[in-house]
């Protein structure tokens, strides 16, 4: 069986960098949303996929979950002799053609469907902390869908060195559609759209750069990666678009490719002028009080002079421009904290939807740290 394949990634409208990392090379399809912040999301989530096509070269074949362990041993070592990539990880789903089907070993948020006779299935678990709530029953899918600490995983790599891997073996017919993605889809494009989107553009091309697209017109908050898989029969044409994708290949982006010295496997699909004047729009509507009025009602959790603090506004600058305040510093040691995966994202910012929430997330890791013991 043959598949045709379309893959898109874009940095979004708020990160300033992309922490996403694909691979689209047969037999082997990835998706891979780092973490860390800065540098270390990046690094975690290109080395992850390095490691997994070097396990594979010459046409080897390992076992997936040992492929998957050796790709968290990489992420574990490189941040163990960086101390700037302390406490870096990421998520990790990826497929493996294999004879009629394929298959699929899978860690964190990212996720896998399949879309077959117009109905949607999801293959992967996300391994979150508000799912676990929903299958406790302390949560509603409603509920889970809108809570303030809906990212924060309880597996990944680069956190630990047993690390649990979900292991499945998947049939796949002519006809079939596969999606894996980055949260950066999910959390802001609902599972009803997405199957409507891969129902009508039936490019695998043209889907992903649709699927992107809507998740940029939904607030873009987070980095999002997208690859389409469409299986075929052996020999089957595959029918015409307007933007061809390879067989086996991503294809090529409409846009410029990226700069030469962008790793493989990433897209930054807006150009650098787009930025600038998003940046000169945003300066024109801070000097409007309305703007003054909503950051006031945001609230964070960062790092200020090496403890954990409380942060009113969003965190971030324009130009010089802070569009946050300090409002409360403690006295627990902000890389301790960053140092537990939950709280990972410490030095970017922890944004809650409350003052209340954003105190109680400061109560829970001062409770997490005192179950870890001691500092060293």
């Amino acid at each position: 069986m043959r598949v045709r394949v379309g893959a898109a990634s874009d940095v979004g409208v708020v990160r300033e960098q992309n922490e996403d990392s694909y691979l689209a090379s047969s037999p082997l399809f990835a998706v891979a949303d780092g973490m860390g912040g800065h540098q270390g999301g990046e690094v975690a989530s290109q080395l992850a996929l390095e490691r997994v096509e070097e396990l594979h070269r010459d046409g080897e074949r390992p076992d997936l979950g040992e492929t998957v362990h050796g790709a968290n041993q990489a992420v574990l070592e490189r941040a163990a002799g960086d101390e700037a990539l302390s406490g870096m990880g990421t998520t990790l789903t990826l497929l493996r053609m294999e004879g009629t089907g394929f298959r699929l070993a899978h860690v964190g948020d990212s996720r896998a469907y399949r879309l077959r006779d117009g109905e949607l299935e999801m293959l992967t678990e996300d391994h979150t902390l508000v799912n676990r709530m929903v299958q406790e029953g302390k949560l509603t899918e409603d509920e889970a869908r809108i809570h303030p600490h809906r990212s924060i995983l309880t597996r990944a790599l680069g956190v630990e060195t047993d690390l649990q891997v979900d292991l499945a073996v998947i049939d796949a017919e002519p006809g079939d559609r596969v999606l894996l993605c980055s949260d950066g889809l999910t959390g802001v494009v609902g599972d009803e759209r997405i199957k409507a989107v891969l129902q009508e553009e039936s490019d695998p091309q043209a889907a992903c750069d649709v699927l992107v697209a809507e998740a940029i017109e939904a607030g873009g908050p987070d980095n999002v990666t997208v690859v389409v898989l469409d299986f075929l029969e052996n020999g089957e044409e595959a029918a015409p678009a307007a933007t061809p994708a390879a067989e086996d290949e991503p294809a090529d982006e409409p846009e410029a490719p990226p700069p030469a010295d962008e790793p493989p496997g990433r897209r930054r699909r807006w150009p650098r002028l787009l930025l600038w004047l998003g940046l000169l729009v945003l300066v024109l509507v801070l000097a409007g009080v309305g703007t003054r009025m909503y950051l006031n009602t945001q609230w964070f959790v960062g790092e200020h002079e090496g403890n954990v603090a409380l942060f009113r506004g969003i965190p971030t600058e324009v130009l010089g421009y802070d569009l946050f305040t300090l409002e409360e510093e403690t006295d627990i040691p902000a890389a301790r904290a960053a140092g537990l995966q939950p709280y990972a994202e410490l030095p970017d910012g922890i944004p809650a939807d409350s003052e209340e929430e954003a105190r109680a997330l400061i109560a829970q890791m001062e409770e997490d740290l005192r179950e870890t013991g001691p500092s060293p």
